[in-house]
This record gives C-alpha cells, structure tokens and sequence, in this order.
C-alpha cells in the first residue's frame, strides 16, 4: 500500500472541512439577518464566505507537497506531520473566522456603519492562516 499522498490529502480534507463549517456558520448568520433587514445583503454574504480561502490555501499546498513527493524532494512522513499541523491550523482558523463573521454580521444588521471594521476582524484571522501556509511552504522547500 502507498502512503505517500497521505499527507497532501490531511492538508486538503481539513482545510476544506474547516472552510465548510466556517462558511455555514457564517452564511446561517447571514441568512437570519437577511430575513430582518433590507440592506447590505451582498456585504453580509460577502463575510459569510470570507472563509473558504482556507480551502484554496489547502489546494495549493496539497498540489505542491505531491509534487515534491514525487520528484523526491520532500519525504512521505515529513508530508504527512507538516499536513496534519497545517491542516488543523487552516481548519480552526475557518471555523473562527466564521464565528467571527457571523458577529460581525449580526453587528452589521444593528448598525451598518460597522460592518468594514468588522472585515478588520475577519482579516486578522485570516492572517493566521495564511502564516502557517507561508511556514508551510518554507517547510516543503
């Protein structure tokens, strides 16, 4: 049996578990508050799916890590730990950033001047994510 796409697959499942669980709870905030208000519908979607980038950033880092796999350049076990950790830093990231927009959106609805400082927030997040892909890339090369 072959375990060498073990650790491409991990980075890729929960980067996109997390991404699904971040955008529902975000898009069941935003659904509420749409029913509510008749303004800012496209700025509250716009939050809810602030966190499928999480997703890409696993796609690419699954693309990368089989690729280097193959050619040799990164060893199956290494693949495999970077993966796991990875993969939980962009799947909880995810999943915060859709707690974070769903706040933020429930913020919106009351005062509406709020909701850009509230894409503050979500950035900041998002920050995290995107430091363990860069450190992941640093690790894969």
């Amino acid at each position: 049996m072959d375990y060498d796409m073990i650790g491409p697959a991990i980075v890729l499942g929960l980067g996109c578990i997390g991404s699904s669980i971040g955008c529902g709870i975000g898009g069941m905030a935003s659904h509420a508050v749409m029913s509510r208000v008749e303004e800012n519908h496209g700025k509250f979607i716009g939050m809810s799916a602030m966190a499928a980038s999480q997703s890409i950033f696993g796609f690419v880092l699954m693309l990368i890590m089989r690729n280097n796999i193959k050619a040799g350049i990164l060893a199956p076990v290494s693949a495999m730990g970077i993966g796991l950790f990875v993969g939980l830093a962009l799947m909880i990231s995810s999943i915060y950033q859709g707690m974070c927009a769903a706040s933020g959106i429930q913020a919106g609805a009351k005062q509406p001047a709020v909701i850009g400082k509230c894409f503050a927030a979500l950035g900041i997040v998002e920050s995290f994510s995107l430091f363990a892909f860069v450190f992941a890339l640093l690790l894969i090369y």
